[in-house]
């Protein structure tokens, strides 16, 4: 086995590292005064938007997508330029045009979307030109059971006409969000992964109503478009607004999240990386009891366990991006869920023992590390709980078992 980065990963990661120097890190206290400073709390600001267009100059854009319409790089060149990313996750996914939900959303459209639909929505998406949401969990139904979605689409001549609730739709809050992609039932005497589809809605279709912002552990995640509660209310669109065809929208939903876990387990090793700096050079600086914090043994405990735990991730996270290269999403789907659910409890605990280390610091806007754990422990939740990973994870192991027994 090679572990060494191949020419082309190792040009884009010095690029991308000097730009994190040159124009993020330097950029974060700028942008967290111009978040103080704007009206609406949802709001994009001009740091943002200049990061963008630097990092577009320079050719740091779309990485995430291969294929014709993005970068053309394979998943395990994508992970350590994603790791780098993740050091600074409100800043450096959207500048590269790689920061979701909108990253799913055009690979939907890629892979499913007609030319038409591809034309209008996917180009300004690829050119940063607009944001997108994606509308699938609701507040009454348990959501991690995709079968369980409520929402209707019922096809009405030349139109399909949407009714339902949704909430912690990510990108919604988004003055610039155009579209989202909505998951509702076409079908609900279908078999149970064959009721769902998908369909585009545009943000101004009449009775589409964004009614609340959603916080995140008090956090309104604002720079990433936010969250939001949305209704649904005798919604029409026309019938070419369907994504591929009736039915569809369990098995387009899987191919869309596939790459979006990795996706954010690629960036969680970023922010563990970054925390681990942040535990190290606070605990060398401060000192206790007659000598620095780094000399207390619990401390250097952590730290050592930090790493380990790191490096583990990170191996784990490389595998699963050369499967998913090699054999495809479902040959990888076992490691898919195995780092779904161990990055972001091993990132949590990581950021968990930085903040620890900071004392009073750690909680505070002074540094990242509140921000960070908020956004590692919600990824416990995103796109599927861990309890639901591991029970698939399970259930696929004991099959192995149980077709032997019957033998």
């Amino acid at each position: 086995m090679d572990f060494a980065y191949d020419a082309k990963t190792e040009e884009l990661r010095e690029s991308l590292l000097e730009f994190m120097d040159s124009h993020v890190y330097p950029a974060e206290p700028v942008f967290e005064e111009q978040l103080e400073q704007r009206e609406d709390p949802w709001a994009s600001v001009p740091v943002v938007e200049e990061l963008k267009a630097e990092a577009r100059k320079r050719g740091l854009w779309n990485f995430f997508l291969p294929g014709e319409h993005g970068a053309g790089l394979t998943n395990l060149q994508y992970a350590p330029l994603a790791e780098i990313t993740g050091r600074s996750p409100s800043l450096a996914p959207t500048a590269l045009n790689c920061a979701a939900p909108d990253t799913g959303n055009m690979e939907v459209l890629a892979m499913f979307g007609s030319e038409q639909q591809r034309e209008q929505w996917l180009r300004p998406l690829l050119d940063g030109e607009i944001r997108s949401a994606f509308a699938m969990t609701e507040p009454e139904v348990a959501s991690s059971d995709a079968r369980n979605i409520s929402t209707s689409i019922r096809r009405d001549g030349d139109e399909y006409v949407i009714d339902g609730r949704k909430w912690y739709i990510s990108g919604a809050m988004s003055p610039d969000c155009r579209i989202f992609i909505v998951m509702g039932k076409t079908d609900e005497q279908a078999a149970a992964h064959q009721q769902q589809s998908m369909i585009l809605v545009p943000r101004d279709t009449p009775g589409l109503t964004v009614k609340r912002g959603m916080k995140v552990f008090g956090f309104t995640d604002g720079d990433h478009g936010g969250h939001a509660e949305v209704l649904f209310e005798n919604v029409r669109v026309p019938a070419e607004n369907l994504i591929a065809e009736e039915g569809s929208g369990f098995a387009i939903a899987q191919a869309r999240l596939g790459a979006g876990r990795i996706h954010h387990c690629m960036r969680l090793i970023g922010m563990a990386e970054r925390a681990l700096e942040l535990m190290c050079t606070r605990t060398l600086s401060r000192s206790t009891f007659g000598k620095p914090i780094a000399e207390q043994g619990v401390v250097q405990d952590w730290i050592a366990e930090a790493r380990v735990r790191i490096e583990l991730q990170r191996l784990l996270v490389l595998k699963t991006a050369w499967l998913m290269d090699t054999v495809g999403n479902r040959g990888a789907h076992t490691e898919i869920q195995a780092i779904k659910i161990s990055t972001p409890s091993a990132v949590e605990w990581i950021l968990d023992k930085a903040i620890q280390a900071h004392g009073a610091g750690g909680v505070s806007q002074d540094f990242p590390l509140a921000q960070l754990w908020m956004a590692a422990r919600m990824l416990r939740l995103a796109d599927g709980p861990d309890e639901v990973h591991k029970r698939s994870l399970a259930h696929r192991e004991l099959k192995k078992y149980r077709t032997e027994a019957a033998r």
